[in-house]
């Protein structure tokens, strides 16, 4: 998870070409007929797979348009989470950093010796909270549901993050760019188009899943990734700690 936190944030996922499909104008309700169909789209091969049976289910007593509306915004932007830090983590590795310092008092950015999660472990809490307020808010925003903007579990996209909004009803101050196309390349997209590269940003989000924990896996269980012993340094830490220090106490 640290490392997730820290590549997400700094650092770049472009060269997997994340793209979402521009904003809903119409109520999105899929069913698992829809998912299946997709399935066939994103991988011809395995097709639709769902042995825990997730698309038949009702979360929280929602419907079960709202549950799948739930489950591929989820996937969605846990891909996109997991595209960052994959990125992220091999810019680290290769001991890429910004040459200014970190913190106000002259703190340059750790380097760890190409460690990723010894990386995570070594920045100040202080600045960590920095990066959860910062994820707070974007979770936050994330999740309201305006007349612009329909939630994901009622009809509206999954995947698509509202714009930030100035003004009395939004954020205090001028923002002049959103998350999604911030300088409007692709306003002029085809529908079809933005659909493609929706099914890739999907695919590559799941690749990314499994490059980011194998990376983590091949460092805490020596052999347990093949492919990368002797690639990767081992981590003796706990990477879904954000905090060296454990400020909660044993869990037993």
């Amino acid at each position: 998870m640290k490392t997730t936190i820290i590549a997400a944030l700094i650092g770049s996922a472009t060269a997997f070409a994340p793209a979402e499909t521009g904003r809903a104008t119409t109520a999105v309700s899929e069913t698992k007929a829809d998912l299946e169909v997709l399935a066939k789209k994103l991988n011809p091969v395995i097709g639709f797979y769902d042995p825990l049976n997730l698309a038949e289910a009702e979360f929280w007593g929602q419907s079960n348009e709202a549950t799948i509306g739930f489950l591929r915004h989820a996937e969605i932007k846990h891909g996109r989470i997991a595209m960052f830090a994959f990125v992220g983590y091999i810019v680290h590795a290769n001991g890429i950093k910004f040459p200014w310092a970190m913190q106000m008092d002259g703190t340059p950015f750790p380097d760890a010796n190409g460690n990723p999660p010894a990386l995570w472990d070594s920045i100040s809490d202080d600045a960590k909270w920095q990066i959860f307020s910062l994820i707070a808010f974007l979770e936050f925003w994330s999740e309201l549901s305006t007349p612009n903007h329909v939630h994901y579990m009622r009809g509206g996209k999954p995947g698509d993050y509202p714009d930030f909004v100035s003004g009395p009803e939004g954020i205090p101050h001028p923002v002049p760019f959103n998350f999604y196309d911030p300088f409007r390349f692709s306003k002029n997209m085809s529908e079809e188009k933005k659909e493609s590269r929706l099914r890739a940003e999907i695919n590559n989000g799941r690749a990314a899943m499994l490059g980011i924990f194998g990376f983590l896996s091949a460092q805490c269980a020596e052999g347990s990734v093949p492919l990368l012993t002797g690639v990767v340094p081992p981590y003796d830490g706990e990477p879904m700690a954000p905090f060296v220090t454990n400020y909660l106490g044993s869990a037993w």
